[in-house]
């Protein structure tokens, strides 16, 4: 009740093509909610929809227009996302609805406007520069994995059964890790074991995995030696907590250049506690060795030599604070595709299937990642199909004011996720991650809705306003027969 509602807009879209279905251009004009105070980050999904709605396409010209009106609801704010799902569902949502018009099929007018690899870097009509990604792979291999060519048998057997069968395609390529700059610091105590303090906060996302993860990579530590803190003023002065989907981009850099800065201060210590030169000095599985001998020094041990008499110079301790700083986003795309049936006795659907393709570029954690994809999908979802804020028309009373009136997707309204891996690594940064909090949300949204309204198509109903609630297509179905 006393949260930031988000994604209340009202849009009018054209689309123009050549004769080859070649996209020329794009026109939007959105009317976007505010509610009825201007929050800190208010015109965050208004503006940032525009970086968006050019999508994996070539399109030479965008022309977007915003409007920001206040309403007597809630204040609006970013929601997974920030207006980047706004678009795409925008986007993709013309471009099928153009398939149909035009006779040609959606995955087809697809692949003639996607932005090859080869055009890459690739400057946006809107300002934004891709710098990397393969939008056709992403494409073809989803629709291989949804078996996309078998569709219209799968669409016959549900017909037989009484069933509305659609698939739909949702492609999007976002915005992420946006210029900033993340902290870290790292300690390694007279046990060996390390302490890292980050900027960021953790909202379940799972940081403290994902830092440890590369510490223990770098110093050669099992993950029981390392211990994480995140968002200790105290100990440092920098943190951008998170969101943006900018926490493995920036906080994971940070970790990575805090270790290099440590290896290259125990490398000094152990120069001098061996007697060798510094450059004779390396560094592996936790170890300091000098080159080409047995003489070697535990990270314990060189941490308790920085404390007794560390070399002239160096600070006491083993210990190192790293940064990293960008002054350019990152852009990891995807395209899903889904599958559903409508029961028109009742108007509900049931997802049947769901593939999501993404290119993050570098995962640091393989399994973190695609709960980050499955939980943009989720969220999706309850937006296309359930989630709706409700006020009374005569009061403005709020009606939905608790989860037991809202429409939060639970676990029988999902099946499956099927998620694939397309990575092209970003040279942005030196492990080459791109971001993946908020792409899956991205591609989901249209996916879903795409697949509405390919189920209701041989009815002629070829649109319906979000959420898609039974009682709404239910409605529709019933229109459409009169």
């Amino acid at each position: 009740m006393s949260d930031s509602h988000a994604r209340d807009k009202w849009v009018d879209a054209e689309l123009a093509l050549d004769r080859d279905y070649r996209f020329l251009a794009i026109r939007v004009h959105a009317l976007a909610n505010v509610g009825a105070y201007y929050s800190t980050l208010a015109t965050f999904p208004i503006v940032l929809s525009t970086s968006g709605i050019a999508g994996s396409y070539m399109t030479p010209a965008i022309h977007f227009r915003a409007t920001g009106v206040f309403t007597n609801t809630n204040p609006t704010a970013p929601y997974r996302g920030s207006g980047r799902p706004d678009a795409s569902f925008i986007g993709e949502r013309l471009i099928d609805y153009a398939a149909r018009e035009l006779g040609v099929a959606a995955d087809e007018i697809r692949r003639r406007n996607h932005i090859p690899m080869t055009a890459m870097p690739y400057k946006t009509p809107l300002g934004g520069t891709y710098d990397s990604g393969d939008f056709p792979a992403n494409q073809s291999i989803a629709l291989e994995r949804a078996e996309y060519a078998g569709f219209a048998a799968r669409r016959q057997a549900s017909a037989a059964r009484g069933r509305l069968r659609g698939i739909g395609i949702g492609a999007n390529v976002e915005n992420a890790a946006p210029p900033g700059q993340e902290q870290v610091k790292i300690e390694i105590d007279a046990a060996g074991d390390a302490t890292l303090w980050a900027g960021s906060t953790d909202q379940g996302q799972g940081h403290a995995t994902m830092y440890t993860q590369i510490a223990c990579e770098q110093l050669g530590l099992a993950p029981d030696r390392v211990r994480v803190t995140e968002g200790d003023t105290g100990t440092l002065s920098q943190g951008g907590g998170t969101g943006g989907s900018k926490v493995s981009a920036l906080g994971a850099l940070a970790v990575y250049e805090a270790t290099r800065q440590l290896i290259a201060k125990g490398k000094k210590i152990a120069a001098q506690v061996l007697e060798a030169a510094e450059g004779d000095i390396e560094f592996a599985l936790g170890r300091f060795t000098v080159s080409g001998t047995d003489h070697s020094m535990t990270l314990a041990q060189v941490a308790r030599a920085a404390n007794d008499k560390p070399p002239a110079g160096v600070a006491p301790g083993l210990s190192a604070t790293g940064s990293h700083k960008t002054s350019l986003p990152t852009w990891p795309s995807g395209c899903h595709v889904c599958e559903l049936e409508i029961d028109p006795e009742t108007g509900t659907i049931a997802v049947l299937r769901y593939v999501a393709v993404t290119d993050l570029g570098r995962a640091v954690n393989p399994l973190q990642a695609n709960g980050q994809i499955h939980g943009g999908i989720v969220q999706a979802l309850g937006q296309v199909l359930s989630e709706n804020i409700a006020y009374d028309a005569a009061s403005g009373q709020l009606l939905s004011g608790s989860f037991m009136d809202y429409g939060m997707p639970r676990g029988d309204s999902v099946c499956a996720i099927e998620c694939y891996d397309n990575p092209v690594p970003t040279a942005i940064n030196p492990l080459g991650v791109k971001g993946a909090g908020e792409v899956g949300a991205g591609c989901a949204v249209p996916a879903v809705m795409n697949a509405v309204a390919d189920a209701l198509s041989p009815l002629g109903i070829h649109h319906l306003d979000m959420p898609c609630t039974p009682e709404r297509v239910w409605r529709a179905i019933r229109e459409a027969a009169k």
